[in-house]
């Protein structure tokens, strides 16, 4: 048998992800031909540059002179319209500037210029706003893949990865395709590690069912299993959708059964943890213990990986010392691969640790690693950090860890000597009595003494916050910016997100402890992937909300924050290379040093449509989707549709506007130039 083991979009493309390294090991070591593919990052490197973003503006230019030939526009023509506009400035500078950008995020000299890296940022950035403009509704990031009615039906997956819609469909027909046909593979296996793979994996399955029809597809990982295991009988089968089954929990023992069951020809319905339809049910699984002893697995593979294509200056590999959690008992998470909360931990030993990264970081040439669990025990890290020290490897590395007593100032010098760069908390909260809801087991006083601990031993740290967590007032949102303000000499970079309700989380098993009065899933919403919920009594006000957005604002302006995955966000490569060359401060540093970048010239051109009246369907468009949700609590393209068809059209208004790169558009009483003109009417 030869396996093929796909990686697909979108994550982050600057360094490789664990999964199928991981995979790629274990059936290595019994004997399985594997082709591993980062299909991640090589459609990221395919569609950032010069030839596809020149497609892509013409692609924009096209839209709005369709758009402009046409006396109204509807709701959707005016969200669409706005969207491409916002992105016009975007789409005309990024040709001429992507090649020098992705060199510089390369390049280990100008990666490290501030300007130039921000400038290569700032590109990317705007490649990706095109990107998603020039294939409307779609929006994507590298943590994101978000479309109106995302994986709620088999229908809407399959209209979601037409090429209209999937910037990844070039990519997938004329490269992954033939490459696989060439190969012949016999089994095809699809690794979904985070929401945003989702549809970009069905919709590659679905492109590859056809171009590939008698290779047996299969999927897995955390994103699918906390999908899959929720749904039973006809609902399961559907959501196998192209796939001809689905591995649910770890997957080194059930891939490994899988791929003997197939080529000894034997029935799959006895391999555990494996979805297959059945004609009686729909679809099943035998669920049985889904937990690998990490003991006796291999080290992860990469052998095959395209790594020169990642978009950073060194390799970064990552590597599992541990899986699970061994806290576990945090009641707002959903992590991994487990039905509720966290998998159960488990430890390689530290010998194995230690002589794995070495035998990594020699053949790969590298120093950087990201240790990439759960969360690992202090004091088991403590440990591989004496070791690797006794070992004098010279290895740099980051983790995510859970603060703890244990981590005094003379085991945090040990973990950096040991080669500790950064190390990311989970804070979690600065109200004591919002982390005693979720049960972290760190009170304020130990958060405090550990970053102070860890930031004295010169490592970075990083603060994961989140506000809204059901009940907190908005005092105790205040908490959490205000222990972030008091600590901002020691807190390296931090990130405050918005609670968010999983199904797997212990506050979704019993809402009413957690002061919710109910929770619901939308009627329409067959794979039920949206999970709602409503306080017993508001916790917050708008004005509340408001209030702590500006403090956060605020406090931010102290810090160079940018998104993920680029340096100035948590738990990335770029992030950890910044530190070792600079120190655990640059990132505040920087930020009273920030200068503006703009990329690309302000250009003019007559709109057919008042942009200011398309913005204001924006507004429309929330209210739609709240009517959705929290009134009829039904999603569906015809009640979407029915709504919009009540909303006001836009009657054609012919205005000059001056646009320009990160979707600044204004209105101009200059005439559009020859070159702008030209363009436009080349476009119709």
């Amino acid at each position: 048998m030869k396996v093929a083991l796909v990686y697909p979009p979108t994550c982050d493309p600057t360094a490789p992800y664990l999964a199928v390294p991981m995979l790629t090991g274990f059936l290595r070591a019994h004997g399985v031909e594997v082709l591993p593919i980062d299909a991640n990052v090589e459609a990221w490197d395919a569609l950032l540059r010069p030839a596809p973003l020149r497609k892509v503006r013409d692609r924009i230019e096209r839209r709005i002179a369709r758009l402009d030939r046409q006396p109204r526009l509807d709701h959707q023509e005016q969200l669409e319209y706005g969207t491409l506009w916002r992105a016009r400035g975007d789409a005309h500078a990024v040709p001429s500037l992507i090649a020098r950008a992705v060199a510089t995020l390369r390049d280990p000299v100008r990666f490290y210029d501030p300007v130039e890296y921000a400038a290569a940022v700032a590109t990317v950035d705007a490649s990706l706003r095109a990107i998603s403009a020039a294939h409307w509704p779609t929006d994507l990031d590298f943590t994101a893949y978000r479309t109106p009615f995302a994986l709620t039906t088999p229908d809407e997956i399959a209209r979601d990865a037409s090429p209209a819609r999937d910037p990844f469909d070039d990519y997938v027909t004329h490269t992954l395709a033939p490459r696989l046909l060439e190969e012949k593979p016999d089994l095809i296996g699809l690794s979904v590690c985070f929401p945003g793979q989702l549809q970009p994996a069905f919709a590659f399955a679905l492109k590859l069912r056809k171009l590939l029809p008698g290779v047996h597809l299969t999927v897995g990982g955390p994103g699918v299993t906390q999908l899959f295991i929720r749904l039973q009988g006809k609902a399961l089968a559907n959501a196998l959708g192209p796939f001809d089954s689905a591995v649910v929990f770890e997957g080194e023992h059930t891939l490994l059964s899988l791929v003997r069951a197939l080529d000894e020809k034997r029935p799959l319905r006895h391999v555990n943890n494996l979805v297959i339809r059945d004609p009686l049910q729909g679809a099943r699984y035998v669920p049985a213990h889904g937990m690998e002893d990490l003991r006796d697995l291999p080290s992860p593979d990469f052998e095959g990986l395209a790594v020169e294509k990642y978009f950073a200056p060194h390799l970064t590999l990552p590597y599992d010392p541990t899986r699970g959690c061994y806290w576990g008992k945090c009641t707002f998470c959903h992590y991994g691969l487990a039905e509720v909360g966290t998998a159960s931990y488990r430890e390689r030993t530290v010998e194995h640790v230690v002589e794995h990264l070495a035998a990594l970081s020699q053949k790969w040439n590298t120093r950087f690693f990201y240790l990439s669990q759960d969360s690992v025990a202090p004091k088991t890290l403590v440990k591989i950090a004496e070791a690797l020290a006794a070992a004098n490897l010279d290895l740099r590395w980051a983790t995510d860890l859970k603060p703890e007593k244990y981590l005094t100032p003379a085991r945090a010098e040990i973990l950096r000597k040991g080669g500790a760069v950064a190390c990311a908390l989970g804070v979690e909260s600065g109200s004591p009595r919002v982390l005693n809801l979720i049960d972290k087991g760190a009170p304020v006083e130990t958060v405090r003494d550990v970053i102070a601990r860890l930031a004295g031993a010169d490592i970075a740290v990083e603060a994961m916050c989140f506000t809204d967590f059901p009940t907190e007032s908005r005092k105790e949102a205040l908490e959490t910016v205000n222990l972030l303000d008091e600590m901002r000499k020691e807190v390296s970079l931090f990130i405050v997100g918005e609670f968010g309700l999983t199904h797997g989380a212990l506050v979704a098993q019993d809402p009413g402890k957690f002061g919710l009065r109910e929770t619901w899933q939308l009627e329409g919403d067959e794979l039920g992937t949206g999970l709602f919920y409503e306080e017993s009594h508001a916790s917050k006000s708008e004005k509340d909300h408001a209030r702590v957005d500006a403090a956060l604002d605020k406090l931010s302006s102290g810090w160079q924050l940018r998104r993920y995955p680029w340096a100035g966000s948590l738990s990335t490569a770029h992030t950890v290379y910044y530190y070792e060359r600079f120190g655990r401060s640059v990132f505040k540093e920087l930020a009273a040093e920030r200068a503006d970048i703009t990329i690309g010239e302000v250009r003019s051109a007559i709109a057919g449509f008042d942009l200011a009246a398309c913005a204001e369907a924006i507004d429309r468009e929330r209210a739609l989707w709240k009517q959705l949700v929290y009134v009829r609590r039904h999603v569906s393209r015809a009640a979407y549709l029915a709504l919009a068809a009540t909303l006001p059209s836009l009657a054609a208004h012919a205005t000059p506007y001056d646009f320009a790169a990160g979707g600044e558009v204004a209105r101009t009483a200059r005439r559009p130039s020859h070159a702008s003109s030209s363009a436009s009417r080349h476009a119709r």
